[in-house]
């Protein structure tokens, strides 16, 4: 494992510095550890439709989870200035209050997922409006996918065990969870879908 510091100033988005980094080294990995403070946090809470935003003086006390070229799956939990902590899956705009030192340890033989097996894994709901959306748009990009659909309660919290989050739908790239509909037309909008695209 090679292991890399990561200092963020104020300011700076939390998750997209983590992509930017994952993207910069070509590697997959994890967070190690992290220390700093927060101005904003947008976590996405278990069984809620859209992100749980906090302002204010916020310490960071964990961040887990996967980072990768093709997307990351992390997990904050943080406190306020009332010592209540708070967590859930983290989203974009989490940004750095005064300073923020994170170190990433990248793996050294990190690979591509198996030439006969598509890169993309989407689980579906059947009926679903955004699933319909995430299926619609990586068919337009001419990008091969396998789809899960979820049919059953023991098959959605085998999902949330392995996303930490119930909602649908979920799209992996390479293995690694990048969260739903709204996180891959993100991805797509800063061209990291290209290079998923067939020839």
């Amino acid at each position: 494992m090679r292991s890399l510091p990561l200092k963020l100033g104020p300011g700076s988005d939390l998750r997209r510095s983590l992509e930017q980094l994952a993207i910069e080294q070509g590697a997959s990995g994890f967070v190690l550890g992290v220390v700093g403070n927060l101005s904003r946090a947008a976590f996405q809470c278990a069984g809620r439709s859209g992100p749980t935003i906090l302002e204010g003086d916020l310490e960071i006390i964990t961040l887990q989870g996967t980072v990768a070229p093709g997307g990351v799956h992390l997990h904050l939990s943080l406190s306020d200035s009332d010592c209540q902590v708070w967590g859930g899956h983290l989203e974009p705009g989490t940004l750095v209050l005064k300073g923020a030192d994170l170190l990433v340890g990248f793996l050294p033989d990190s690979q591509p997922a198996a030439p006969d097996q598509p890169a993309v894994e989407v689980a579906v709901l059947s009926g679903c409006p955004w699933s319909k959306r995430a299926l619609r748009m990586l068919r337009t990009l001419g990008i091969p996918h396998q789809v899960t659909t979820i049919s059953g309660d023991a098959e959605r919290r085998a999902l949330e065990q392995r996303t930490g989050s119930g909602s649908l739908p979920q799209v992996f790239i390479e293995g690694q969870c990048i969260g739903g509909y709204d996180d891959l037309a993100e991805l797509q909008g800063r061209g990291g879908l290209e290079r998923l695209r067939q020839p």
